[in-house]
C-alpha cells in the first residue's frame, strides 16, 4: 500500500509541474515579466533625468539649493551639527525628514505619469482608428462575428452572405 500512495503522490507533483509549466510559458506571463523590466529601466532612466538633469537647474534659479541635500534634522547624532549632507547625518546617527529627496520622488512620479498617459492616449487614438464603427458593420448568421456591412463573404467562418 505505501508504495501505491507513493506513485500517486509522485502523479500529483508530475501533474502540478505540468500545470506550472504551462502557466508560465503563457504569453500573459511572458508579457508581463517583459513589462516589470521595461517599467524599472524606465523609472531609472526617469530618476535619473530628475535628479540629474531636471533639478540641478532648478536648484541653480533658487539660488544654488541642491534638493538632495535638503533635510531636516529630527534627533541630533553622535557628532554635533551641522550636517552638510544627508548622508552626513545618517554617518552621524542622526535621524532626518528628508524633504528634498521626496520633492525628488514626486517630480519623478509625475514624469512618469505623464509618459504612461501619452502612452495610453497614443493607444486609445490608434484602437479607435482600427475599430470599424457599429454601423459599418453587421454580424454573421452563421458564426455571429462582427464583419464589415459589405462583406459578401463571411472571413471567420467563409460562409456565403446575401
Amino acid at each position: 500500500m505505501g508504495k501505491d500512495n507513493d506513485g500517486e503522490k509522485s502523479k500529483k507533483r508530475g501533474g502540478a509541474i505540468k500545470e506550472f509549466k504551462e502557466f508560465i510559458l503563457k504569453g500573459n506571463v511572458i508579457d508581463l515579466a517583459i513589462g516589470i523590466v521595461i517599467g524599472v529601466a524606465f523609472g531609472t532612466v526617469v530618476n535619473s533625468a530628475v535628479n540629474d538633469i531636471i533639478m540641478p537647474p532648478i536648484g541653480l534659479l533658487l539660488g544654488k539649493v541642491n534638493f538632495a541635500n535638503m533635510f531636516i534634522v529630527l534627533k541630533k547624532g553622535l557628532t554635533s551639527p551641522p550636517y552638510n549632507t544627508v548622508e552626513a547625518a545618517s554617518e552621524a546617527g542622526a535621524v532626518t525628514l528628508n524633504y528634498g529627496l521626496f520633492i525628488n520622488t514626486i517630480i519623478s512620479f509625475i514624469i512618469i505619469g505623464l509618459v504612461i498617459f501619452g502612452i495610453v492616449k497614443l493607444m486609445n487614438k490608434y484602437r479607435k482608428k482600427e475599430e470599424p464603427k457599429p454601423e459599418e458593420t453587421k454580424e454573421c448568421p452563421y458564426c455571429y462575428s462582427s464583419i464589415n456591412i459589405k462583406a459578401v463573404k463571411c472571413p471567420n467562418c467563409t460562409a456565403d452572405l446575401k
